[in-house]
Parts: structure tokens; sequence; C-alpha cells
């Protein structure tokens, strides 16, 4: 594992269950390092991008049982994940809590925005037109992002406004959720507590 510097927003999540062996650390405050291990090579590029474009320092390391298919590894990482965010993000006091980003990639063109309102829910857009990059089952990204949503507590929306290439698709996608997190994590100074009529998220 990476050393990884000690930030004020950060969290480490250990999952294990029978069917995969999940590490997660991610500090929000961080300038994008990552560091990977999934066996999945098409997935590890998309969590660096993710961690690169978010600048939250990074570190996964999965073992599942690959020999099965990935849907185990990819979802399981992607609750490890949610989990860890929610937990670094602690009260949320001071954050600018919504963020949107729309990322092109070529042909492609991906929005994405999210609230971190402490209440799940998700919308997913994206159509694809490949099954498979490399070992990474295509229909696993919103999964990925449901499972995500779901542990990290906020609501996320995801639309492709336009491409063709299903990875250049893929890579906007993770690129645009990536950016709009990081706006929704900055703090504020003049938010003096949680961003909220209701006085909690």
């Amino acid at each position: 594992m990476m050393d990884v510097k000690a930030q004020s927003r950060s969290a480490r999540i250990e999952r294990q269950t029978l069917e995969t062996q999940v590490r997660v650390h991610i500090a929000l405050d961080g300038r994008g390092e990552a560091r990977i291990l999934t066996g999945i090579g098409f997935f590890d590029h998309m969590l660096e991008l993710f961690a690169r474009h978010g600048l939250f320092d990074l570190e996964v390391e999965c073992r599942g049982d690959l020999q099965v298919d990935d849907h185990h590894s990819i979802e399981d990482v992607g609750i490890a994940l949610g989990q860890a965010f929610a937990q670094a993000l602690g009260e949320k006091k001071g954050i600018a809590r919504y963020g949107e980003a729309t990322v092109p990639m070529d042909e492609a063109l991906c929005r994405a925005v999210v609230d971190l309102s402490g209440r799940a829910y998700f919308v997913y857009n994206l159509p694809t037109r490949r099954q498979k990059i490399g070992n990474f089952s295509v229909e696993m990204a919103e999964h990925f992002w449901r499972s995500f949503a779901h542990e990290a507590r906020c609501n996320l929306h995801i639309d492709l406004l336009r491409g063709r290439n299903t990875h250049h698709v893929l890579e906007a996608c993770f690129k645009a959720v990536a950016r709009a997190l990081r706006r929704a994590v900055e703090l504020d100074p003049r938010v003096p507590g949680v961003p909220s009529t209701k006085g909690v998220l």
C-alpha cells in the first residue's frame, strides 16, 4: 500500500465476504494520487481517473472471485468506496454540498450532478454499444455507481449527452462524477455549519 499523507477528511474501510476481500482508503483533500489493484484492468483505469480528477488520494485493493466474473468485485468496491466517502465527509459542516460537471472525451459528452444530501437516489442514463471492455462488464458501471450512491447516501444523476465509443463514454462518466464530487466536498468559509435548513445532512 502506498504511503498516503494523513488528512483530516479521510477514511479506511475493509470489507470481507466469501466472494471478495476489499480495502479502500480515501482522503478527500488530496492531490489525486492513486494505487488501484482489483484485477480488472479497465476498472483500475477508471478508478485512477476518478482519483485524479476528484483530487482524492485513493487506495483500492480487491481480491475477488474473478474466476466467476467481475460482478462481486466491482459491486463490493462500489460499496466500500461509498462507505469510505461518507465516513470521510463526517458531519459535512461547511461543504458546498452540490456539484456538477460536464466532461467531454472525444465524441462523448457526459454530465454528472450530485447532492450530498444524506438521502440516496440514483439516476443513470448512459446507453452503451459494447458489452465488455477487456475483462470489465460494461453493465457493471451502472451497478458500481448505484452501490456507491447508496452507501455514500447521495443523490447522483449521470447522463450521456452524446457519444458512440463505449470506452470514451465510460471515461467521460468517471471523470464527470469525480469532478462533480470534488466540487460538492469543497469547503466554503461562508458556510458556518451544515448547508441545509434542516440543520443536518
